[in-house]
């Protein structure tokens, strides 16, 4: 059990995080930028501490060290996603309250992810399941999976690097948009591409496990309503597990 944590995030996030380590008397610090300093994630933890930017790592490790925490809870956006944070985490003798940097670095790259499903025997969509760096090839993919096909970024998410190419004129075109916002996003400009799918459902399980193996599932999201590959509402239980 952890005596205190610090808290690298703001807002509701952090309010909900502080609220749970409460109920488990834990104890809670919070960082802010000059823009929360009256936020209510400020009010309600135990400490808090003034940082520029919820993205400087060394910032919050520093307060961490100074706070003398136990642990950092990431919450979700900012640095959770990003394994190096959570590998310096570690480093420093934090417990980092999420997945292991390892977890991180491979869900982060969709193509590595896609080979650890289809080694598991998940299905998986049609497409390439190594970066794609010559237009030539390219052509020739899109060409054998038949167009359209949707050319995604490696690295990040939030429909970031997305595109949907119907020819291969649109194909050429955004290849290259597509590597350009993806290194401009995640730092890699790396593509890949699969069979574009009309009209499907965007099913998600949510799974939560601990470091003594206990494994448990939340049942299922509907995220199929989406702008811009951005999902805009999750409703659970989805409609379609009543339909099935």
């Amino acid at each position: 059990m952890f005596n205190k944590i610090l808290i690298a995030n703001r807002g509701e996030t952090a309010v909900r995080i502080i609220r749970a380590a409460k109920e488990l008397g834990i104890k809670t610090v919070t960082v802010y930028t000059k823009y929360d300093i009256v936020s209510l994630h400020v009010i309600l933890s135990d400490e808090a501490y003034r940082i520029d930017d919820y993205l400087n790592a060394s910032s919050i490790l520093e307060i961490a060290e100074k706070a003398k925490v136990d642990a950092i809870h990431p919450g979700y956006g900012f640095l959770s996603e990003n394994y190096e944070f959570a590998r310096l985490v570690e480093k420093n003798g934090f417990t980092f309250i999420g997945p292991s940097p390892k977890a991180i670095k491979l869900a982060g790259n969709k193509v590595e992810a896609k080979k650890v499903a289809m080694r598991a025997e998940i299905p998986v969509i049609p497409g390439t399941i190594e970066p794609i760096n010559d237009i030539n090839r390219a052509k020739k993919i899109a060409e054998e999976l038949g167009y359209p096909v949707l050319i995604k970024a490696v690295g990040g998410g939030g429909g970031i690097g997305m595109r949907i190419a119907r020819d291969g004129q649109e194909l050429v075109k955004f290849v290259n948009i597509s590597k350009v916002e993806a290194d401009k996003s995640f730092g890699v400009s790396d593509i890949y591409i699969e069979k574009y799918l009309k009209k499907p459902r965007h099913i998600e399980v949510q799974v939560l496990a601990d470091n003594y193996g206990n494994i448990i599932h939340l049942f299922e999201r509907e995220c199929s309503i989406q702008r811009r590959f951005q999902k805009l509402i999750e409703e659970a239980p989805s409609k379609a597990s009543q339909v099935y």
